[in-house]
């Protein structure tokens, strides 16, 4: 995926990871930038500092008609969608005991948004024979967020739709990656944190905490090489191996951070 002349839709796209990636994806030479999110004001200021190739607009993601409706009029406005970003995501800080109404909203933003995006885009991608979808799913789709029960579970559905996707449709043409960063410094970390939540002491403990900017610019390498798997924080790669070959002594390191950090009154 080379960004110069194409055309992206970002969701989430007023802040953090995909205010950046609109960013990185100008500076790249995109044609267009279609920034969408529930803030509608907030993504027509970040258009604003982009520039003319930068577009925002209003949307539910967990709103189908609406999703739907925001296809249809990029498609008809500029010709087509070379990639779709489906980036929005939330994070509830609850455990198994978690209110319903907090598991239903994560399931609904985190894994039925990327479900919304591809009924809505594969179509004209599968005629025109090419088409790309980046989903944010975070660490916590292939490890776990620890602290966090709705997140957990939804995220690693996202890495699972991504990849059935990817092997349904990739000989059709259609590239999908899987961008999955550990800890980045946005509101959704800081807000965490400030509300004492496990889960985002943990992640400020486990490492860097990277920029959006740093992570927009790791996206930008894994769409050049089309890597399903797009680690900002390589990492990654080294602890899902370890998890994969000995779950136990994994679950087991993870229980002695938390030890650690509510030892330590964090």
């Amino acid at each position: 995926m080379n960004l110069t002349d194409r055309v992206a839709v970002i969701t989430g796209g007023a802040g953090g990871i995909g205010a950046a990636l609109g960013r990185r994806f100008a500076a790249e030479g995109a044609a267009v930038v279609v920034l969408a999110d529930l803030d509608a004001d907030a993504a027509r200021t970040v258009a604003e500092g982009i520039g003319p190739v930068a577009h925002a607009v209003g949307l539910d993601v967990t709103d189908e008609a609406q999703v739907h409706a925001l296809v249809d009029e990029t498609e008809q406005r500029y010709g087509r969608i070379d990639l779709f970003c489906a980036n929005a995501g939330v994070a509830t800080g609850g455990g198994v005991d978690a209110p319903d109404s907090d598991w239903e909203r994560a399931w609904q933003v985190n894994v039925m948004a990327h479900v919304h995006t591809a009924r809505a885009v594969l179509p004209a991608m599968l005629r025109r024979g090419q088409g790309y979808l980046l989903f944010t799913c975070s660490a916590a789709g292939v490890l776990t967020a620890v602290g966090d029960a709705p997140y957990t579970a939804t995220k690693h559905a996202a890495v699972g739709f991504a990849e059935w996707l990817s092997v349904t449709y990739r000989d059709a043409g259609i590239r999908v990656s899987a961008l999955c960063p550990q800890g980045v410094d946005t509101p959704m970390l800081a807000d965490g944190l400030v509300a004492g939540h496990l889960g985002a002491r943990v992640i400020a403990a486990s490492g860097a905490v990277l920029s959006p900017d740093e992570v927009a610019e790791a996206t930008i390498a894994g769409l050049a090489e089309e890597r399903f798997l797009i680690l900002p924080h390589p990492e990654v790669a080294t602890y899902a191996r370890r998890r994969a070959e000995d779950p136990d002594g994994w679950q087991a390191g993870l229980r002695k951070l938390v030890r650690k950090l509510r030892a330590a009154g964090q």
